[in-house]
């Protein structure tokens, strides 16, 4: 079996490739740089086959099929960033958007047989119209990204319906690892406190404390992907903890594995809070439970621990300074 993952230099490609060559599937990646991608993947890099491309620019698709012939397909590559896509919604949606449209469509045309996997977003929900979150919930997206994302989801339905090809949306909610960028509020904070502890660094400047998410873990998540494509039909999955917590709890959590009182170093700052913020998401993934016999197994004290235990290493091998 062969299996392309887009996107694979983050977080998600690095948990979900090992997953897949522990199973003995031959795992191809693309990426707009190829040497980035190696180093996030680690020391199974040599096990894996990097294609150079940028699925923003129109054609890239058939070219890939054509040359990988893959059984699977797992689109992870977005434009991630809610910030950026603001500033260029124009790149957030043929990055996003139409990249996934083209997919489906070359998909359509060469390689019917081949299942695709694409990783929706909570962001799809907004200022969502009910709690816990679920897959009929109307979708009422106030970023760019997001409103990019369900164009990619609702493609992903029409061709899962009209063209009858095997496509499934997962609806990922937050998903946070030690592999997380620094740029989300997560692993900002992990590493600051790591950088804190070890003198390197004085104040850790925030947005709102009191947003709240739903966060789990994104060696879980990757889990409920594979298995969504190996199921019998296709369909969309909520894959969430199902679990609220706060910014204010990481920060309570990573400052007291350190031995240290988060308010004597973290500072609000108006700066950082995002144009439109959600106001409470949580996801309801009894579907996937009951369908995929998926379960989250890392709880979220143990994940905001588990990154900064590694962002304290990091810092004393001194490779946070890349960061």
């Amino acid at each position: 079996m062969k299996a392309l993952i887009t996107g694979i230099g983050g977080q998600d490609g690095y948990y979900l490739t090992r997953l897949l060559l522990k199973e003995g599937v031959t795992v191809f990646g693309v990426a707009r740089d190829q040497e980035r991608a190696r180093r996030s993947l680690g020391e199974v890099s040599s096990q894996v086959t990097i294609l150079s491309g940028d699925l923003a620019q129109s054609g890239v698709w058939p070219s890939l099929l054509s040359e990988v012939k893959p059984d699977e397909i797992y689109n992870l590559a977005a434009q991630t960033s809610v910030p950026r896509s603001w500033q260029d919604p124009v790149l957030s949606a043929r990055s996003t958007a139409l990249s996934v449209l083209e997919a489906l469509a070359a998909i359509r045309d060469s390689a019917p047989k081949t299942r695709f996997f694409q990783a929706s977003s909570s962001a799809m929900y907004g200022e969502a119209r009910e709690s816990p979150q679920t897959e009929e919930t109307p979708f009422f997206p106030n970023t760019p990204y997001g409103t990019a994302k369900l164009f990619a989801h609702y493609a992903v339905i029409n061709f899962r319906e009209g063209a009858g090809l095997f496509a499934v949306n997962g609806i990922l909610f937050n998903h946070e690892s030690p592999f997380r960028s620094p740029n989300f509020v997560t692993r900002k904070i992990t590493l600051a406190a790591a950088r804190i502890a070890a003198g390197k660094e004085r104040k850790l400047k925030l947005g709102r404390l009191d947003t709240i998410r739903d966060w789990g873990f994104a060696g879980d998540y990757v889990r409920a992907m594979r298995a969504a494509l190996r199921a019998d039909a296709p369909t969309d999955y909520v894959i969430a903890s199902g679990e609220t917590h706060s910014v204010r709890e990481v920060v309570e959590i990573a400052f007291g594995r350190l031995g240290l009182n988060w308010k004597e170093y973290v500072e609000t700052d108006s700066a950082f809070y995002r144009v439109a913020e959600a106001d409470r998401l949580v996801g309801d993934s009894s579907r996937a439970r009951r369908l995929l016999g998926w379960k989250p197994t890392v709880s979220f004290r143990a994940l905001i621990e588990m990154m900064v235990d590694r962002d304290v290493e990091r810092v004393a091998r001194g490779e946070d300074e890349a960061e």
